[in-house]
């Protein structure tokens, strides 16, 4: 007897899970095929989750999930080789009763959001592997083959949340490979100190977090960025730049990584803590430009597969969980109409996701990750040089009058980029974030 399901998630991370639970707590019959050992098996990073996105799938999510701290804090740091210029935003308004963002252990969380999956009503399958989406006569997408005995399994529609290295889509022509160019190389690691060491190291108690993101020559002079989550009893850390970059120059990931952990403002927050585990991971980074089609017959994408990251403002996890419910508020829609799984009616989806935060966010800074990278030497080279030049200058008294100190200071700016130079990059700058 072959079994037919109303939908087949492809993936247990974010995005599958959003829409796995979505689609099985409103009844539908849901299989969900994730290939590690168990979801999350894959991300043993830290990591940030937005409360609001996941509150709209599981209102009452903090009685139970693996939370490690919520963030009252967050830093912004340019860097040179030796210093930092940083701002930072610290608020008592975010020790509310319902916190707006947590830091989380991904292997945890996972596992908690894929019971929730289970308890919702989805049939979860791990160590399986979707190699191929199955087609009727007509093209149609009605299943995937997997790599278990049996095969192949039937839905109305196949969700596609692989990831951005997922090979089931663009083995079906569904999406093109990500670009070298449109996708990054994150490497972290888990640094294990005690509780009480973090809270004095950053300031914070009981629960309190603090993130600290960077961009300066720790990326030499790739578009990239640096990173660190403090969780109950570990940091995250990690750097992460474009895999067209670090083909170009031959960088080690490795190397940029451990040369970030020697940085003097990033030495003391990390000193006797024990590395206990090491990951690396692909990002998505094209933004709106690089998005694919997103449905078709019998099939959506959905999350990082889709290109649905907001790297301008570091955020994933929000737009993939946004993008997975969705995904399944659609399905849920057509099948309440007795309707199809067809391309028209699952335009839907599309329809509903551009209405969200989601596309109009990334449509907001669409030329931003271009402009970035054609232009990383000066904005994570020369800028980040110039301004600690100009912040060292300010502060040191050495009897050096304020406005040779002042014309020094501009005549650096302008002999590194030149008066064009500076104009051109603000007003490029300016577009870009419009």
């Amino acid at each position: 007897m072959i079994e037919q399901f109303d939908a087949i998630v492809v993936g247990a991370g974010m995005s599958g899970n959003a829409a796995a639970y979505t689609l099985a707590s409103q009844g539908l019959k849901v299989l969900q095929l994730e290939r590690g050992e168990y979801p999350g098996s894959k991300n043993v990073q830290g990591a940030i989750m937005y409360a609001n996105m996941l509150e709209k799938i599981i209102p009452d999510f903090r009685d139970d999930a693996p939370l490690e701290r919520h963030l009252v804090e967050q830093r912004l740091w340019v860097m040179d080789n030796t210093s930092h210029t940083g701002i930072h935003y610290r608020s008592d308004d975010f020790n509310e009763a319902k916190p707006n963002r947590y830091t989380i252990i991904r292997a945890q969380f996972d596992k908690w959001f894929s019971r929730k999956v289970r308890e919702a009503g989805a049939t979860v399958l791990c160590e399986t592997t979707a190699t191929e989406l199955v087609r009727d006569g007509n093209g149609k997408v009605i299943g995937v083959r997997t790599d278990r005995a049996g095969g192949v399994v039937f839905a109305n529609v196949v969700v596609l949340a692989e990831g951005v290295s997922g090979l089931l889509g663009t083995r079906a022509g569904l999406r093109e490979m990500p670009k070298p160019e449109t996708v990054a190389l994150a490497v972290k690691e888990m640094h294990f100190l005690p509780e009480e060491v973090i809270g004095q190291r950053f300031g914070v108690k009981g629960d309190e977090g603090c993130v600290i993101e960077a961009v300066g020559t720790i990326s030499r002079s790739m578009a990239g960025l640096g990173f660190l989550y403090t969780n109950k009893e570990s940091i995250s850390l990690g750097i992460g730049c474009l895999v067209s970059d670090f083909a170009a120059t031959l960088e080690s990931p490795s190397a940029l990584l451990d040369a970030m952990k020697n940085h003097p403002s990033i030495r003391p927050l990390i000193a006797g803590s024990e590395v206990k585990e090491y990951a690396a991971h692909l990002i998505p980074e094209g933004g709106y430009r690089a998005i694919p089609q997103l449905f078709g017959d019998g099939w959506v994408i959905v999350g990082d597969a889709a290109q649905l990251n907001n790297a301008i403002h570091r955020e994933g996890s929000n737009l993939a969980m946004t993008s997975g419910r969705v995904a399944a508020e659609a399905i849920i829609k057509v099948k309440s109409r007795n309707g199809p799984m067809t391309k028209g009616n699952l335009a839907l989806y599309k329809t509903m996701l551009d209405e969200s935060f989601v596309i109009k966010d990334l449509k907001k800074y669409k030329d931003m990750p271009a402009l970035l990278h054609t232009n990383s030497s000066n904005f994570f080279t020369s800028y980040p040089r110039l301004m600690s030049y100009a912040a060292q200058s300010f502060m040191r008294v050495d009897g050096t009058p304020k406005i040779e100190k002042e014309r020094a200071t501009t005549a650096a700016f302008i002999n590194a980029r030149s008066r064009w130079g500076l104009v051109s990059d603000a007003v490029r700058l300016a577009l870009a974030w419009r």
